[in-house]
């Protein structure tokens, strides 16, 4: 007897091809990146300050994406993530300093600073686990000023953390024997520290988006997007909340962690004054302001915000030579005004962020009036 035909029910969801159109955006995008040193070093003739503002942006989008785990997908409004930057980035100071005599190579110091930063994450999620919203945030916000505060003070009676002067002569990043304190000779193209930098530091961020993207389509981010949706509803569906939770704050944790051990390497310089609330709601409106949840839409927000206030600040000066003659307002205090002038904007016309994702731009139409 012939077997029966498989119905349709049961074959197996054939994915879609991806457009031709798509992957030349890809393409692009992918040359942007690999050309934007000498872009923005030569062609535009913008100087290393540049390229430094083009690092630490790179820097952020690892951090907001660490932290669009907890806020984004986990829907866990944390205010302390800026913490977890700083246990990396103290990590790498003292194993990779004269402050102990350590010169571990980095390679082994940046693993271990995501696990410590992960631990240091269960160990903040363990006890708000029973909190949400504002409590939530209060309590995250007085774990990264106690965090802050012990690395300010832990120079007595045993000089740990070297106290308020921070650690200094931190041994730059060096990777198999290369350092980028110094030109980087690769295929016969010589890369000056900072562009060298920038590529290290855009291959770490790559990972960190392509781990993130996993998590996202699996198991585990979709209970994280149930337990943000309603909680209760999801422990009735038998999702562990307490574990699940946990993963949360240890993943975003352990990204921060991986970031601070790069600034740490890339600055060879930490005191407790860069980890300071300040740092966490910039790193929190990154988040909010490309679109929680969304992974391009957070990557848009750390770029924004982290390149905007630079052109602020540069700004300032020639615009108001131009109209009034000479300086009406400190660049310093114009630029934070401007910055903030911005957020509000995109916050009155763009509530669901610049870049929202298709989910959460339906739940606020359907919210809507």
């Amino acid at each position: 007897m012939a077997a029966a035909p498989a119905s349709a029910a049961g074959r197996a969801p054939v994915s879609a091809p991806i457009p031709a159109r798509v992957w030349v955006a890809y393409a692009g995008l992918a040359l942007l990146l690999a050309l934007l040193p000498w872009l923005v070093g030569g062609v535009l003739g913008l100087g290393n300050a540049w390229l430094r503002t083009l690092n630490f942006a790179v820097l952020y989008v690892m951090l907001a994406l660490g932290l669009n785990i907890v806020v984004g997908f986990a829907g866990l409004l944390d205010l302390g993530y800026i913490a977890f930057y700083a246990v990396g980035a103290y990590m790498y100071a003292l194993l990779a300093s004269p402050h102990f005599g350590l010169h571990l190579p980095a390679w082994a110091i940046l693993p271990a600073g995501a696990a410590l930063a992960g631990l240091f994450g269960v160990i903040l999620g363990a006890p708000t686990l029973r909190l949400r919203g504002d409590y939530l945030a209060i309590v995250t916000l007085g774990f990264g000023e106690i965090v802050r505060i012990f690395l300010n003070n832990l120079n007595a009676p045993v000089n740990i953390t070297n106290g308020p002067q921070g650690v200094s002569g931190i041994d730059p990043l060096a990777f198999f024997g290369v350092s980028l304190a110094k030109p980087v000779v690769v295929a016969g193209i010589t890369l000056l520290p900072l562009a060298a930098t920038y590529y290290v530091f855009l291959l770490l961020a790559l990972g960190v988006v392509f781990v993130t993207l996993r998590l996202e389509n699996s198991r585990i981010g979709r209970a994280w997007v149930a337990i943000r949706e309603d909680e209760v509803a999801a422990k009735a569906c038998g999702i562990d909340t307490r574990n699940i939770k946990l993963l949360a704050f240890a993943m975003g944790a352990s990204f921060g962690g991986v970031a601070g051990g790069l600034f740490a390497g890339f600055q060879a310089f930490v005191s407790p004054e860069s980890f300071s609330l300040m740092e966490s709601v910039m790193v929190l409106c990154m988040v909010v302001l490309g679109g929680m949840g969304h992974i391009p839409g957070v990557i848009l927000g750390a770029v924004l915000l982290s390149l905007l206030p630079e052109a602020f600040r540069y700004a300032a000066v020639p615009v108001q030579k131009y109209l009034f003659g000479h300086v009406v307002v400190d660049p310093e205090s114009l630029r934070m005004l401007l910055f903030g002038l911005a957020l509000i904007l995109v916050m009155l016309y763009r509530p669901a962020g610049l870049w929202p994702s298709p989910l959460r731009k339906r739940e606020l139409k359907r919210s809507g009036p």
